[in-house]
């Protein structure tokens, strides 16, 4: 059974900074893709940062050079390093990984105060 646990929200005034975990229970994580999601109060969930098993990443505009996506696979963790945070980055931040099923964490909430 995997399970993820994300952790590391919190509120903090707009220009500040968070760093996001996402711990997986799992065997074969570095076998997996991975992504962080954001869902915002009465929005749809969007993608935020994904990592996959090679490293590659990729960033929603809104976040290209103000927020990092990284993984450690010898800790099944994932991460999301959040700097020059904005109001418009509050939401629920939900990690996935992904191969040929998707498993989502409960998420961990962000809150930008502007």
């Amino acid at each position: 059974q995997v399970q993820l646990v994300e952790s590391g929200g919190g509120l903090v005034p707009a220009g500040g900074s968070l760093r996001l975990s996402c711990v997986a229970s799992m065997f074969g994580f570095e076998l997996y893709g991975t992504r962080w999601y954001r869902q915002a109060p009465g929005k749809e969930r969007v993608l935020v940062a994904s990592i996959d098993l090679n490293g590659t990443v990729a960033y929603a505009d809104s976040v290209k050079d103000r927020f990092v996506i990284s993984r450690d696979n010898a800790k099944n963790s994932l991460f999301l390093q959040m700097n020059s945070l904005k109001p418009e980055d509050t939401g629920v931040y939900l990690c996935n990984v992904y191969r040929t099923q998707i498993f989502w964490g409960q998420g961990t909430q962000v809150t930008v105060s502007g």
